[in-house]
């Protein structure tokens, strides 16, 4: 028997309307979401007990939804990303992350480095999503899978660089302060709070108002689309570049046997003929890319995204760091505003490490004028060209150029988020 056209189409029609619901109910299950992001209207849905369950399910996700915004600082190393970092770890109510994703990288890949290939870079992104996003959600309990060794119950003393969270160095976390541990440096705070318990940390994450997290083993925000675009993050993006010739200069003094070869060349003059240029051209690679994404402004970065140059932020760093502020719709407090006015003065022997924030901000952003040979200078702004001009930053002309302070090579610029 021979089937109608009419009887075909409602045949199809049924089809994709069952698929449709189990698509719907697939992912409503999966997100475990509240049918309606309130605890209030919980209760108004027409299946009440399924709403109620789903709601005692997932009470951070309405929770994200009406308060919390998560902070993402996208950066590359030695570009002024712990400075920066510290602008969120100081507000009482931001629950600060310093480079986790370090535990990816030295897991899939531990003999990853900075010359190594974009493609091999890659290799990581998949499960560093799944990390940060098991982060912001103050799943601390994820991060398990990536520390060696194995975590025993919940506690562990491998966290990378725990003492540079200030919620990591405090109670409930850290229970055996006392009133005048209050302000621990990085060691010291390894040496008083002994092993970290995670729950104790996840427990502190969720009572924070937002989480913030610096990496540089993110190489664009392209790759953070997928976070970007989910609604339950609320997730907001800071893109903090530096002056490529800054960032070789701040590598080669602070990462002294990766960057032997350009230190030699600095020396004497004469470029060895296997200096691994990627160490220089991946982060203007980098850069450019992720720029150029922000800066063409797709849908899907609009209110996420903001461009911060390192020089902007050392010049003014009280000014520039209200802008973020005002961003990210998150006011800005006292304890911030104080640390500014401490670690911007100092100079370089008020830093106990090279990842120290003390310093005179607007003197050191200029000092690799000083640190580089003018052959270097000319050869990283041949090979940056099209990113120094995208950033706005100068080229020098001669080595009188290059020292001459008075000359900036820094072009104002206002790079303004897109809202």
């Amino acid at each position: 028997m021979q089937c109608s056209w009419k009887a075909v189409l409602l045949l199809a029609l049924a089809s994709i309307a069952i698929q449709y619901t189990a698509i719907r109910t697939f992912t409503a299950k999966s997100f475990h979401s509240c049918p309606i992001p309130s605890p209030v209207n919980c209760s108004l849905s027409q299946d009440a007990d399924t709403a109620d369950r789903l709601c005692d399910e997932s009470p951070t996700f309405a929770y994200n939804l009406s308060r919390k915004t998560h902070i993402l600082i996208l950066a590359t190393t030695r570009s002024g990303s712990s400075f920066v970092g510290q602008l969120f770890n100081q507000h009482f109510d931001v629950f600060y992350l310093f480079e986790p994703l370090y535990h990816v990288q030295y897991t899939l890949i531990p003999k990853l480095t900075q010359s190594k290939s974009t493609t091999d870079r890659r290799v990581m992104l998949g499960a560093s999503r799944d990390l940060l996003r098991s982060l912001y959600d103050c799943d601390l309990y994820f991060l398990e899978n990536y520390i060696k060794p194995q975590p025993v119950n919940h506690t562990t003393d491998r966290l990378f660089r725990r003492g540079a969270s200030k919620a990591l160095c405090s109670p409930p976390v850290c229970e055996s302060l006392g009133a005048v541990d209050l302000h621990l440096e990085e060691g010291d705070c390894v040496k008083k709070c002994g092993t970290l318990n995670l729950t104790l940390a996840t427990e502190s994450c969720r009572e924070h108002g937002h989480v913030a997290i610096k990496t540089v083993r993110v190489p664009e925000v392209n790759d953070l689309r997928a976070l970007v675009e989910d609604p339950r993050l609320n997730l907001k993006v800071i893109q903090l570049v530096r002056d490529p010739r800054g960032i070789l200069a701040s590598r080669s003094e602070t990462f002294r046997d990766t960057y032997r070869l350009w230190r030699i060349w600095d020396g004497t003059g004469r470029k060895p003929y296997n200096l691994d240029v990627t160490q220089l051209t991946t982060v203007c690679e980098d850069f450019w890319n992720s720029v150029s994404t922000g800066l063409t402004r797709p849908p899907w970065l609009k209110g996420k995204y903001m461009l911060v140059r390192y020089e902007d932020l050392a010049r003014n760093p009280m000014k520039k760091t209200e802008e973020i502020y005002d961003f990210l719709g998150i006011p800005m407090d006292s304890n911030v505003e104080r640390w500014i006015q401490n670690n911007t003065r100092g100079d370089r022997s008020s830093s106990k490490h090279k990842y120290g924030t003390v310093r005179n901000s607007a003197a050191t952003a200029e000092k690799w004028r000083f640190r580089l040979s003018y052959e270097i200078v000319a050869f990283t702004q041949r090979a940056c060209q099209p990113v120094l001009a995208q950033l706005g930053y100068r080229t020098a002309a001669s080595e009188e150029e290059l020292k001459n302070l008075s000359v900036s090579l820094v072009e104002d610029r206002d790079f303004l988020p897109f809202s």
